[in-house]
């Protein structure tokens, strides 16, 4: 769930109030003990989802399909970054509009881990932490490779900092992550030299120093590009324990990450300790003493979860790679090396190879995506009607929050989707409040957004990854 830093919370936004009809749910849903209506132990199973469909291995788009959206995408989504073409020469301007596009003071009071207001003397510090006026008139670009699961940050602190007292897990300051071989173009240092602002692919943020090796745009680039390669398919891997080489050693790979092979190795000598025969021998990029870019092989067992190129984008694919993360916690901007609403999408629809937006604000409008819009002209019956005609990897978004389509049973849409909780109105005239904070199965339908409207009062668009 990503939204500007401070927005009012989801619950607070308002249209005018509509009634609920009882069609809305309809047909009657059970409610099991789990609290969650209308999901039973076998829905939580892919095979469930997936034995519905007619056509599950039809291919939606293929390789050069994606390919050329994904091209679209970065020539025309200005929420992206296409570090290729950024120009050799960066100017103060254009550095400066990253930050301060970023790392904007907070007005509203802000409260740490202990519900302790953080003082404006804390938030002074770290305005000045930014050096903005350290930033040259201009400067080389400079390019780096993300070396371990890097967090990306709104200022240059660890210091965690909630809306309320009583919340300790959305984190104000955190952005999102980005996972090792991500490359990236390093534009600023922080004052006191321990966080860099980089630019990645689909964000602009700080991050720790210790989370990106520098080298050549020529080493980077070809990084990025170089083949034979695996891409993690799973939830996440981690490569093998080696004290030889610290630095991949029991790396964390989410689903989504690409990683070359080592293809210049002997197939019979040890590789950091061990025999390879039973493992694929990553290159993993690493940070030396000087923070410049090194290479380093690394074993992944054959029996994780991995493929050899991106995985065909299917109906079945797109089910079996959600319900990979079916229970995992909740993690704002990739907190809790997890993922939140919109960052659980990207990288389900990354491992076939898709591109998007990171955040649920971007994905919902961008220029680039297939999308439906709703606004409060558009009646009740009409979002209705929309809901019932959803298909499997549909993106249904209300304001902050996204949620992935797996299908339809009746005439009712299931959602699978990164969510703190879910509501519903009960038989009584009652609403249960199911705290979820997971990866969750749930009907559309019913999802109460506030006391008056439902998901689909408030759904603001429909985006459908296909030509």
């Amino acid at each position: 769930m990503r939204f500007p830093l401070f927005a009012a919370s989801m619950l607070t936004l308002g249209l005018a109030a509509m009634p609920l009809q009882a069609r809305d749910v309809a047909p009657a849903l059970t409610i099991p003990p789990s609290g969650v209506m209308g999901v039973s132990d076998a829905q939580l199973t892919p095979a469930y989802w997936i034995g519905l469909q007619k056509q599950p291995d039809r291919v939606i788009l293929d390789r050069a399909q994606i390919d050329a959206e994904n091209a679209k995408l970065l020539q025309i989504d200005s929420s992206m970054h296409d570090l290729h073409a950024l120009p050799k020469i960066l100017m103060h301007e254009q550095v400066a509009g990253w930050i301060d596009q970023l790392s904007e003071r907070p007005t509203r009071q802000l409260y740490d881990v202990d519900g302790k207001p953080v003082p404006a003397a804390t938030l002074d510090a770290l305005i000045d932490n930014l050096a903005l006026s350290d930033i040259p008139a201009q400067q080389s670009t400079r390019y780096g490779l993300v070396v371990q699961r890097a967090s990306l940050r709104t200022f240059p602190t660890r210091l965690r900092v909630f809306s309320s007292k009583g919340d300790t897990d959305i984190d104000r300051f955190q952005e999102t992550a980005e996972f090792p071989g991500v490359p990236v173009a390093i534009v600023h240092a922080s004052r006191d030299g321990h966080w860099l602002f980089v630019v990645s692919p689909r964000y602009a943020a700080w991050t720790e120093k210790e989370n990106v090796a520098e080298g050549s745009a020529a080493q980077v680039f070809g990084y990025a590009d170089k083949t034979p390669y695996r891409v993690i398919t799973g939830a996440t891997e981690r490569t093998v324990f080696t004290r030889e080489v610290p630095g991949v050693s029991q790396l964390q790979l989410d689903m989504s990450t690409r990683v070359p092979l080592q293809t210049d190795l002997p197939a019979d000598q040890p590789v950091n300790g061990q025999t390879p025969y039973a493992a694929y021998t990553l290159q993993l990029p690493l940070r030396d003493a000087a923070s410049k870019l090194q290479f380093a092989p690394a074993l992944l067992q054959k029996n994780t979860d991995t493929a050899g190129d991106y995985l065909p984008l299917t109906p079945a694919n797109i089910i079996r790679q959600a319900f990979k993360f079916l229970g995992e916690r909740y993690g704002w901007g990739h907190a809790y090396d997890g993922r939140d609403c919109s960052g659980f999408v990207s990288d389900v629809y990354r491992s076939m190879g898709v591109q998007m937006p990171r955040n649920t604000s971007k994905q919902a409008i961008s220029p680039a995506l297939e999308h439906r819009l709703f606004t409060d002209k558009d009646s009740r019956e009409a979002r209705i009607q929309a809901a019932h005609e959803l298909q499997v990897g549909d993106l249904v978004y209300i304001p902050g929050h996204v949620m992935m389509v797996i299908g339809q049973v009746g005439s009712q849409p299931y959602v699978i989707h990164d969510v703190g909780g879910m509501s519903y109105r009960k038989s009584d005239g009652g609403i249960a409040h199911i705290k979820l904070n997971a990866v969750s199965v749930t009907p559309l339908l019913p999802m109460l957004f506030n006391d008056h409207q439902t998901f689909v009062d408030r759904m603001t668009s429909i985006v459908r990854i296909r030509r």
